[in-house]
């Protein structure tokens, strides 16, 4: 009988410091209660326009002269690919805009573009390489604007590039392989960085057919986009307490050898 007590307190205590572990990859929770920041997609898309050029952007930066005609003329001429390749490469630069906004660019010097768009960037310094260059070709491309997305599955998560300038919510799932069978297609969970720091949760259900109207929302650098996952407390619990039954299997063992000697 004591023997018995014994297990069963060994056996309540594994229990109860394993199953601390049941789901802890789970992340963001929030309470039923939760106020989330309503979408006004019109507005929010309004904003995405074009890309800003803004602090820590990596920027891929190509310049050419003659408003890039001799380019032009080089890249349809199939027999001089090579040479193409070779301009190109000699032609292009990669930058990051540091945190006192300016860069240094080859016979110009230090300059700021932050703030601008890429259309308006890449006019200003066409502009400032005009006096010293025959029309100036220059094309700007923003190379690190991404997002983060957690498909349902857990802890996961996937970098997502964000190549176009309009990407949308329902593209970047499906650039991040899909909400997972997991994941809650009813709570999506938009986290966004405002102006003024403050990071603002959108809810956002794609389990109807009125989702729709989400699935255009253009997402914004820098998103985290969160599908909740499913707690899968039966497989996890399972998972957890078979290292617990073994160790009970050799305690209970050990004790009756124990109590036989």
């Amino acid at each position: 009988m004591k023997n018995n007590k014994i297990i069963g307190v060994i056996i309540l205590g594994l229990i109860l410091l394993q199953s601390c572990g049941i789901n802890s990859s789970l992340m963001l929770k929030t309470p039923k209660d939760y106020d989330y920041a309503k979408i006004d997609i019109d507005s929010a898309n309004s904003q995405n326009e074009e890309m800003i050029v803004d602090l820590n952007h990596i920027i891929k930066f190509q310049f050419f002269t003659n408003n890039g005609q001799r380019v032009l003329d080089i890249v349809t001429d199939n027999s001089n690919a090579g040479a193409a390749q070779s301009l190109n490469a000699t032609n292009t630069i990669t930058y990051t805009i540091q945190n006192d906004s300016l860069v240094k660019l080859p016979v110009v010097g230090n300059v700021n573009i932050v703030g601008m768009t890429i259309q308006q960037a890449q006019t200003y310094l066409e502009n400032l390489y005009s006096e010293y260059y025959i029309d100036p070709y220059v094309l700007i491309t923003i190379t690190n604007n991404r997002v983060i997305v957690f498909p349902g599955s857990g802890g996961e998560a996937q970098v997502v590039y964000l190549t176009n300038n309009n990407t949308t919510l329902l593209e970047v799932i499906a650039l991040s392989g899909g909400i997972a069978e997991r994941g809650r297609a009813k709570t999506i969970k938009l986290i966004r960085k405002e102006e003024n720091g403050e990071r603002k949760v959108y809810l956002v259900d794609l389990s109807t057919i009125d989702g729709l109207k989400y699935t255009d929302l253009v997402v914004q650098n820098g998103d985290y986009i969160y599908i909740e996952p499913v707690p899968e407390l039966g497989k996890e619990l399972l998972k957890d307490i078979a290292p617990i039954f073994s160790l009970i299997s050799s305690t209970a063992g050990i004790i009756f050898i124990i109590s036989k000697l």
